[in-house]
């Protein structure tokens, strides 16, 4: 399968970038093409400016370069912690750049874009893995958990991806080295379930 993983983290020594190694590396031992996007290491601008919105819009190559591979992907998996309840600034900007009409979804005929949209992805399923340093009870009592909407509901859902896992690690600053290496079986187990070995 052709997998397309996309990483938000700026600190080259964090847990999401243990994550997305660990992802990669378990991906590629199950025979599966990895594309990998370290979207900090990259400087992907993420800047949407006016003129890119309208479907059908002249975008820039790089753009267009990602577009393509998140068409192309058979599977979609996703790195990135939980900040103020959302995804860094740099990885909300793809999702505004790259997850756009005509690409991830589309509107009958006749619907100016208030209607119930069709997912165009291909992907049939999409993972992802946050970190986090508030406790999950306190998350889901304070917060009600705005990643899970935003991921499920309001993109891959929206886009057809109806095969979504998501898992969440924490309190990271607290965590010890243990606790860390079991969180990353867990990864490679989840990759495993969901992406098995290519026979």
């Amino acid at each position: 399968m052709n997998i397309l993983v996309i990483l938000g983290h700026p600190d080259k020594g964090s847990f999401n970038h243990a994550i997305a190694n660990t992802v990669i590396e378990t991906l590629a031992s199950n025979g599966h093409e990895v594309l990998f996007h370290d979207l900090y290491e990259e400087k992907f601008d993420p800047i949407l400016s006016g003129q890119e919105i309208p479907k059908g819009a002249s975008l820039e190559g790089i753009i267009t370069e990602h577009c393509n591979e998140i068409s192309k992907a058979e599977g979609i998996v996703i790195v990135h912690p939980n900040w103020w309840g959302q995804p860094p600034a740099i990885l909300k900007g793809w999702i505004d750049r790259v997850i756009r009409a005509g690409v991830a979804y589309e509107f009958k005929e006749g619907d100016s874009g208030e209607g119930i949209p069709t997912g165009l992805l291909k992907a049939e399923t999409a993972l992802v893995f946050n970190t986090s340093n508030t406790p999950r009870e306190r998350e889901l009592q304070m917060f009600g958990d705005p990643l899970e909407i935003l991921w499920k509901n309001c993109i891959f859902d929206f886009c057809g991806v109806k095969n979504f896992h998501r898992k969440m690690f924490g309190v990271i600053v607290t965590s010890k080295l243990e606790e860390r290496l079991d969180w990353l079986k867990e990864v490679r187990e989840t990759v495993d379930t969901y992406f098995p070995h290519k026979f």
